[in-house]
């Protein structure tokens, strides 16, 4: 990995693939096709893509209790414990609806309602994916929503992954079905013969997939588009090189374009974990996935101190920071910037992935300074409720006519203007 002195700009940012002109038509045309034709242009493009025909695409509890004589129980209690972790780390976000009345009479509040339906797309194909499951329907789960909807890619054989169908089952999501790319991303947007359409749509796929749901936001609500992984490592000479690689490479092997930076107090620590990430390579089974990682958005940056170091890490605004420096707690309120911040070296950026119970549905390149990760308010949606008193109105009534006219709107002003009137015929 290349050491940088600290002096010389630091960003995570990567031209994030927006897809080809071409691609773009393809799902437009996904689209059009889906909105017009429904369940027929989604077994066209099932058939074609997946290369699986299907007549029916959801889910029977027949292909579900397969699928649990598929799974070992070791795994099904550690889905089970997640999920448990997860959710009670999510119930901590709830929010409540809340009312106000003041002196003269008025009521103010606001209410908070869950989304009536959810679609959750999870990546499928050759690949199991049953922690995207858990982070995108518990939160739904815990703001409420009644419906939500799973899609996901058919295997070659027509089925979906065991593990991918026991977690759904042990969350008790029973709409599922075997669909995906952007046809999917239609069907959950527009509806079908078979599908009903959905309030948003959250979940990671490929690029056919993130440009379905930018075209179809406005719709529907989505959740992100992310970017490639990223993790910045804070550490100062107390920190483990060995520890500081590994988790370097746990999220340079997601993928070529994924970032992986340290940025350290100390030159030694610096030139040791460099050397550690090349032993480390030498045995991981996705070392050329890691490798083009490390050495095209890769780097070790040197800082001449705590202080330069913490605004290079909010400048990186990063969508994981581990912290492994000495009385970090002390540190932590001058971190503004990151998705998830863990710290300590015992809390290795995979805890959060899969068990902790924080989200891992985070912000990427850069966008950590203004969003959040993914967390229970993205599942509901607020109404202001305002209830004005005679009093108040008789108070404010000229101060809001004044303020419409102020903006060329004289039927606004007139409304209040009205009430007033018969308020003082009543006098």
């Amino acid at each position: 990995m290349k050491i940088i002195p600290l002096s010389e700009s630091v960003s995570l940012k990567r031209s994030i693939d927006q897809g080809t002109e071409e691609q773009r038509q393809s799902v437009i045309n996904i689209i059009s096709n889906v909105k017009s034709e429904g369940d027929e242009a989604l077994k066209r493009f099932t058939e074609q893509f997946d290369g699986v025909s299907l007549d029916d695409f959801r889910v029977t509890e027949e292909e579900t209790k397969e699928a649990y004589s598929k799974v070992d129980e070791e795994t099904i209690a550690i889905i089970r414990e997640a999920r448990d972790n997860i959710q009670d780390f999510h119930a901590r976000q709830e929010q409540q609806s809340w009312m106000t009345t003041k002196d003269d009479g008025t009521i103010l509040g606001q209410k908070v309602t869950p989304l009536d339906s959810v679609g959750v797309y999870v990546p499928g194909g050759r690949a199991a994916y049953p922690s995207t499951i858990l982070m995108n329907v518990v939160p739904a789960q815990v703001a409420g929503v009644q419906r939500i909807v799973m899609v996901s890619p058919p295997q070659k054989d027509g089925s979906l992954n065991p593990v991918v169908l026991v977690t759904a089952a042990e969350l008790g999501v029973k709409e599922i079905y075997k669909t995906g790319g952007a046809q999917a991303v239609a069907a959950l947007a527009y509806g079908t013969e078979t599908i009903a359409p959905v309030d948003k749509i959250v979940g990671p796929g490929n690029i056919f997939v993130a440009i379905a749901k930018q075209l179809v936001f406005g719709t529907v609500d989505i959740d992100m588009i992310a970017g490639p992984s990223e993790i910045v490592v804070l550490a100062d000479r107390s920190a483990k090189p060995s520890y500081i690689a590994a988790d370097l490479l746990s999220q340079a092997e997601h993928d070529p374009m994924s970032s992986a930076v340290l940025v350290t107090t100390c030159e030694t620590i610096a030139k040791e974990v460099a050397s550690e990430v090349e032993n480390q390579l030498t045995s991981l089974p996705k070392r050329e996935i890691a490798q083009a990682s490390v050495e095209n958005f890769g780097a070790i940056y040197v800082a001449n101190g705590l202080s330069e170091a913490i605004e290079a890490v909010n400048e990186l605004a990063p969508e994981h920071l581990e912290v492994m420096i000495e009385e970090a707690w002390a540190h932590l309120g001058k971190i503004r910037h990151a998705g998830a911040i863990f710290i300590g070296e015992h809390s290795s950026e995979p805890v959060g992935d899969y068990f902790a119970g924080p989200n891992h549905v985070l912000p990427t390149n850069g966008t950590a300074r203004f969003s959040s990760p993914l967390n229970v308010e993205d599942f509901t949606k607020k109404s202001s409720i305002i209830s004005y008193s005679k009093a108040a109105l008789q108070d404010n009534g000229e101060k809001i006519a004044a303020f419409a006219r102020l903006e060329g709107l004289e039927a606004h002003a007139r409304a209040v203007e009205q009430r007033m009137e018969d308020q003082d015929g009543e006098s």
